[in-house]
């Protein structure tokens, strides 16, 4: 065994054949001259983003799985539990925050370190308490926030980007803490978290959290996750604004995003309304809105492409020069071509748009323009 297997296999809890299976899907990355490896998708039983580096571990988060059916799908999950935390899901990206050799680095959900996050971290929140009195936390949170270079969405009170913490776990196990006993924790140290809602009997969760949705979707908001009060079960529910939000984006860069994105969303759809017992006039309504949301989007993708302008991913950053330099370099890093559409400053910081350009729909839809035809 050699000497890389010999530093981390008994950290993540597997044997040395186990790990020289793991090895091969591991992609090694280098930030600011420092060395690490990430597991990009979870095999082995080794958590999707996991990361090894300077002889530490820093677990991946869990996939949360989702519910079609509240009715049903709540107490089958929670089947050991009396009463679940249902808290908010926010719209924005996972990043997972952890101390490695006196420096704090957030993680993307692949494993990544970002370095826009770890920068913009400093700004937003102080750490530096909570990992003197817990050097092995790992701080769970999502970055939310119109200003944001993954996933912009607009939040009541965030005027440019924002953390929230969601969760906290063992960075080398992966175990979470207690939700109360998280929230307090944070509370404690000051930390932005996501709202929680409500502790709720399980008997009496589906119909609960189907008026939380309800009340969510009306304010275009995501949905909710539910907890059990230990932290090891959860599950998800989501809005079908979401959904109909989800669709537009998706459909506005059809060639890119479109196919994947529309099965498994019209699906929720489809069981919410079956679920909600809902007449034929709001179910037309729904699915009005639905087919508005593909349909739409992409016209407007395609006349753009045959006024003869190009599509893209927009995005809005505010930062210090620095941060925003290392953002494009880490973008450019991984592939994406980024054009600059507008460059200021405005009160001391650096405030920059881009587009990432989507070369599939760009050059596919601009192909059946010019009377490409299609082969099905």
């Amino acid at each position: 065994m050699d000497e890389f297997a010999s530093q981390y296999h008994r950290a993540l809890g597997i044997g040395e054949a186990a790990f020289e299976g793991l090895e091969p899907h591991l992609e090694e990355r280098n930030y600011d001259g420092r060395e690490y490896h990430h597991l990009p998708d979870a095999r082995r039983g080794i958590e999707r983003g996991t990361v090894l580096i300077d002889g530490e571990v820093v677990r991946g988060f869990p996939k949360v799985p989702r519910t079609l059916v509240l009715s049903t799908g709540v107490p089958t999950q929670f089947d050991e539990y009396d009463r679940i935390a249902v808290e908010e899901k926010l719209n924005g990206y996972n990043v997972r925050v952890a101390r490695i050799d006196g420096d704090v680095l957030a993680f993307s959900r692949s494993g990544m370190v970002c370095p826009f996050t770890t920068r913009m971290l400093d700004r937003l929140v102080d750490l530096a308490d909570l990992f003197d009195s817990y050097p092995m936390a790992m701080v769970c949170g999502e970055m939310i926030g119109p200003e944001n270079p993954y996933t912009a969405h607009n939040y009541p009170g965030v005027d440019s980007i924002a953390f929230r913490a969601f969760d906290w776990r063992d960075r080398e196990t992966g175990e979470p803490l207690p939700v109360q006993e998280r929230r307090a924790r944070y509370e404690r140290f000051e930390i932005p978290q996501t709202p929680l809602f409500e502790f709720v009997a399980v008997d009496d969760a589906a119909e609960t959290v189907d008026a939380r949705i309800r009340d969510l979707d009306a304010e275009h908001r995501e949905g909710v996750v539910m907890k059990s009060p230990d932290g090891r079960t959860q599950l998800k529910y989501t809005t079908s604004a979401s959904t109909k939000s989800d669709l537009a984006y998706a459909f506005s860069l059809p060639f890119d995003y479109g196919r994947p994105f529309m099965f498994r969303r019209l699906i929720r759809e489809g069981f919410q309304t079956v679920e909600r017992d809902e007449s034929d006039e709001a179910a037309r309504k729904r699915a009005h809105e639905l087919g508005e949301a593909i349909l739409l989007s992409m016209r407007e993708t395609i006349a753009t492409i045959d006024a003869g302008e190009t599509v893209g991913e927009r995005h809005t950053v505010r930062a210090s020069t620095e941060t925003i330099d290392v953002l494009l370099a880490h973008l450019r890093g991984q592939g994406l071509e980024i054009d600059i559409e507008d460059d200021r400053r405005e009160d001391g910081d650096r405030v920059l748009t881009f587009r990432k350009r989507t070369p599939a729909t760009n050059d596919t839809a601009r192909n059946y323009l010019e009377g490409h035809v299609v082969t099905e």
